[in-house]
Parts: C-alpha cells; structure tokens; sequence
C-alpha cells in the first residue's frame, strides 16, 4: 500500500466530497458557514480547493454535518480497518495519530493553541523529529531557545529537558515523530546515493 498517495488522494478530494456533503442536504454555503461559525467565503474556498484544509477549519463542519472527521474527509484506512485512529485531546492539544507502530515511530499531527509559558521542562527516554506544518513554535531544549517557523524541522533527544509549543498570536500544526528507543532521524544527503539501500 503506498500511504502516501492514499493521504495525496483523500486531501485532493476533501474539496469535492464537502460540496457534495453540502448539496446532499440542500443547504447553501450560507447555511453552512452559520452551522460552523465560520463564513461563507471560507466553505466556499474549502469546497474550491483555493483554502488549505485544516483541523480547526475541519473539525467545525464535521459538527455542523452532525459527522465524525474521518467521515467528512473520506479519511482512507490504514492496516486493520477495525482500529480506528481518532483525534484526541491533550493538555489542550488536538493530537492526531497518523500511525501504528506498536513499540517503533510514533507519528502524529499535533494542533497546539497559543501557550506563552513554557511551565516545567520535561525528560523522557526517546528521539523526536518535529516538522512545522503552519505557524511558529517556541521550542526550549536545555538551555537553547528557539523559534521554529512552517516548513523548519527540528530533531531533540528527549532525555534534554525540553518544551514546545505555539507563539506569535496564531495556533500552529507540527508533524511528530518519536522513537522511544531513542533512534535519531537519518535525513540522507548526496553521499548516501552510492549505495544500495534505497532512501526514503
């Protein structure tokens, strides 16, 4: 199964499937938009595919369609159909996870509200890779403190004392990859197209 071009394809169809969401129920963008406390404009770009989808824009017509996420969006199913993975809430976070690994890489998309103070830094045994999907993030590793903007990657042993989260007024998406086992993010450079192990 290559999982990449099923999550290309469900994201190129969200547009589409949201407008014949809509029309099935013969409600106007109007109607729509007062449904998810949104505006009309917005449904309009959604459905036009000229506004990138997001949780936050999401999440809101998934409500007013009385539907859950992953059947607004035609989300496709990985590995055993009857395990379901769903979004959920943490220390006021939406934490999407985007795979199973029992006791390998964990990946998730993580929603994060704007958070100003940092509080206690934490440990843990494990590596993380974080990519910034949208917004900035302040992330504090030991004694460095940096601000990470879309599309800068970041990659922390997480046994350094450590805390990240959204600054600059606006929420922010990161991709999360952890390893608890401590495995570090190998990102290939020009060298490695030597030999014959296929880079990913």
């Amino acid at each position: 199964m290559n999982t990449n071009a099923d999550l290309a394809a469900a994201l190129d169809g969200i547009g589409p499937r949201l407008q014949r969401i809509r029309t099935s129920r013969d409600l106007t963008l109007a109607e729509v938009a007062a449904l998810a406390g949104t505006s009309t404009s917005t449904v309009s770009r959604l459905e036009s595919g000229l506004r990138r989808p997001s949780f936050e824009l999401l999440f809101p017509l998934a409500r007013a369609y009385g539907m859950s996420l992953d059947d607004l969006v035609g989300a496709p199913e990985f590995g055993d159909p009857r395990v379901q993975l769903r979004p959920r809430q943490r220390n006021g976070r939406i934490v999407i996870p985007l795979s199973r690994n029992p006791g390998g890489v964990q990946a998730w998309k993580v929603v994060m509200p704007v958070e100003q103070d940092p509080g206690v830094l934490r440990t843990h045994d494990g590596s993380e890779w974080i990519y910034v999907l949208s917004g900035r993030i302040r992330l504090i590793v030991g004694k460095r403190d940096l601000v990470l903007g879309q599309g800068e990657v970041a990659d922390l042993d997480t046994r350094t004392p450590h805390w990240f989260g959204a600054t600059g007024g606006a929420p922010a998406e990161i991709l999360s990859l952890f390893d608890r086992n401590g495995a570090r993010v190998h990102i290939p450079d020009a060298g490695d197209a030597g030999d014959d192990t296929p880079a990913h």
